[in-house]
């Protein structure tokens, strides 16, 4: 890391996080020992504070009131609760807006935002930095040796709600960040390629912000102004973190990220994870008709990969229901269970909710709480409490590592860059590529790492590449060096397209995967609105059942890679639509369609026999089973998502946590339950 190595968990914790959001300036301070009072009943052992607190906080510019902040540390402490102490720089106070509208950000079309919300800031802007900074000082010198404090929580959830400002501000720092990336008028000229629509320019100070064009703007601009947001959000966040690193050494300093492919897409997780003392994560389910327990198990083995494979903390979800969706439905009985321990199987060192008591009023008050309004005789309350009791009997697992079998490469500057416009069709879409291949590989009950795409991947025997549009040679020499060395690896159409700078490789697709995978590509073939396309196996290849492709065709030149399947209809017709490339002492696939559901699942099925991996059929449909070992021994989660109880084989006797009783042989699994399973030897 670029900086010194604090504690890497929360100071004075020695149990799994639970608890949550404690904003008791929403409440007379009577209710505090109410409150208090309940959090030891229900096992809590940390909550987060202060993290919209800066206008009670500073209420005056340099004028700060401390007492309220001082006497609810004192009472967290007194009563055995650490405190994730948050810099508020999320919500200026209203005084700080009068004094400096410029600092409120601007939309691409040039609208400027009103005070009002929450996260409406101008990162660029030089006002908000050295507010931030002061605060962030003031709350370290007070604070930095309270007894209380576990851990500092800068802001929150930075890119949400807005990631970019198009104000001049902002144009005159990409023009200094430009200068610094590409160090010239003439190399951001040739970056960009605008020669093209005659968009060259004399100096530096011609470039603005990409605001709204009539027509489509430079794609290249946008991807690197994507870049720029990215990274001066995270200038303001290591900021903030050095001034805390200062004042109070040895304290862990994290934000919360939203790793989810669901919830942010403006921010590079690979970039920040590499900023925080602590991995930390906030993730709330999507009802938008997906299985919702498959999406949570991606965003925390997304967020566990972002923190190298160390342990990380899941810092916010739901007890139940929330409140900005069109429809928010309440979470089934046990489903707060299950979510949470899905988190701690796949990494994470507790589970943290938003937040401790339900708000009365404000834009959250039918987001579902630890205590919600129907208080404590309340089903949400005695699942709180039953889940506090239950983690408090997997305190061995802490510092304990998730094991994963396969890897999927994912790059968030490859998304971005995808998600511009003109494409060959609007249609594909890199998300629903990485969720569909995450989904195929959970249901084949694999755990997966995701892996940059120059990282190493020596230690996988699969590897899956859903959507990686973006691909630098150095990407396409390491794919081929983790084929010739035995890995094998899964391609899907429309990857190895362009470079950094969104310029399309010199030659014919995929640029620098066509040696990994002996072939080209001469031509895209997108099909039309609801089109599908047929694969058969071809005479000589291994019979296979036929295939179903919708919304994607290649046309696609063997360079040495074996057709495995072959297109029966379309422009493509008698060509290759899945090939294998033997490598070294490795296999490189290619999916040339979009492949879905059993579809997908027989090519990887065929993949994994490659990889060596052997199927675990036995296994439920539904039924997670996630292993984390270390120097405390090897813990087996198991999580039934049916409503039928499952059966799951166990490779060694041990004892299930959660009940206390032997586990040996077959462990039974209720409907709707989780038993975690400490294994002997």
């Amino acid at each position: 890391m670029p900086h010194s190595e604090p504690a890497p968990y929360p100071v004075g914790l020695h149990q799994l996080a639970f608890g949550g959001d404690y904003n008791p300036e929403q409440w007379p301070e009577e209710v505090w020992h109410e409150d208090v009072r309940l959090m030891r009943e229900a096992g809590v052992t940390m909550v987060s504070v202060g993290i919209f607190s800066w206008a009670l906080l500073e209420p005056e510019p340099g004028t700060y009131d401390f007492g309220w902040l001082d006497r609810l540390l004192d009472l967290l402490h007194v009563n055995g609760i650490r405190a994730d102490l948050g810099t508020p720089t999320v919500a200026p106070p209203a005084w700080f807006y009068r004094a400096h509208p410029e600092a409120l950000p601007v939309s691409r079309d040039g609208v400027r935002y009103a005070f009002g919300s929450r996260g409406a800031i101008c990162h660029s802007s030089a006002p908000y930095r050295a507010a931030a900074a002061n605060i962030t000082e003031q709350l370290a010198r007070r604070y930095a040796k309270h007894p209380a404090l576990a851990m500092w929580h800068v802001h929150n959830e930075y890119g949400v709600p807005v990631s970019a400002c198009y104000c001049d501000s902002c144009g005159a720092h990409f023009r200094r960040w430009l200068a610094a990336r590409h160090g010239s008028v003439e190399a951001v000229n040739k970056a960009w390629g605008t020669a093209f629509w005659g968009q060259r320019y004399r100096s530096l100070d011609d470039i603005d912000p990409p605001r709204t064009t009539p027509t489509v703007g430079n794609p290249a601009q946008q991807l690197d102004y994507a870049r720029f947001a990215d990274a001066t959000m995270r200038e303001n966040f290591t900021a903030e973190r050095d001034v805390l690193h200062r004042l109070a050494p040895g304290i862990p300093v994290t934000t919360n990220f939203m790793t989810a492919l669901s919830q942010c897409e403006s921010v590079d997780y690979w970039a920040w994870g590499r900023e925080v003392d602590l991995v930390t994560n906030d993730h709330y389910l999507i009802t938008d008709g997906r299985r919702t327990h498959v999406n949570l198990a991606m965003a925390a083995d997304l967020t566990r990969s972002v923190a190298g494979g160390a342990p990380w903390l899941l810092l916010e979800h739901s007890t139940s229901g929330v409140n900005w969706q069109p429809r928010n439905p309440a979470k089934r009985p046990g489903e707060m269970a299950r979510n949470s321990l899905s988190h701690v199987a796949r990494g994470s060192e507790g589970a943290m909710f938003f937040q401790w008591r339900q708000s009365r009023r404000g834009a959250e008050k039918f987001h579902s709480a630890m205590v919600p309004h129907a208080g404590t005789d309340s089903r949400i309350w005695r699942e709180v409490s039953a889940l506090g009791a239950g983690l408090g009997l997997l305190e061995g697992i802490r510092g304990t590592r998730t094991v994963a079998d396969v890897a999927m490469i994912w790059d968030w500057q490859s998304w971005w860059a995808q998600s511009l416009e003109w494409r060959p069709s609007e249609e594909h879409d890199a998300r629903e590529r990485a969720d569909t291949f995450y989904a195929s590989l959970f249901d084949r009950h694999l755990t997966v790492d995701f892996a940059h795409p120059d990282a190493d991947l020596s230690g996988y025997p699969l590897v899956v590449v859903p959507a990686l549009y973006l691909a630098t040679e150095e990407t396409g020499r390491n794919l081929r060096r983790y084929v010739e060395q035995g890995g094998t690896l899964v391609v899907s159409y429309f990857s190895g397209i362009v470079d950094a700078d969104d310029a399309v490789h010199p030659g014919a697709y995929p640029g620098p995967l066509r040696d990994v995978l002996g072939l080209t590509v001469e031509e895209f073939s997108p099909l039309g609105e609801g089109g599908t396309v047929r694969l058969i196996t071809p005479e000589g290849a291994p019979e296979g059942p036929e295939l179903t492709g919708d919304l994607w065709s290649d046309v696609v030149i063997p360079r040495g890679a074996e057709t495995l399947w072959s297109y029966a209809d379309g422009i493509p017709a008698g060509r290759p639509a899945v090939t294998r490339n033997r490598l070294g002492e490795g296999t490189a696939w290619y999916i040339s369609t979009r492949l879905s559901g059993p579809d997908l699942d027989a090519v990887l099925d065929r993949a994994a026999a490659d990889a060596r991996i052997e199927p675990r059929t036995s296994l439920p449909y539904d039924v997670e089973v996630v292993r984390r070992t270390g120097d405390t021994g090897s813990y087996l989660f198991v999580i039934n998502h049916t409503d039928a109880e499952a059966a799951v084989a166990l490779d060694a006797p041990g004892t299930e946590l959660l009940t206390d009783e032997a586990a040996v042989g077959k462990l039974a699994v209720p409907a709707g339950a989780v038993r975690v399973v400490r294994l002997a030897g």
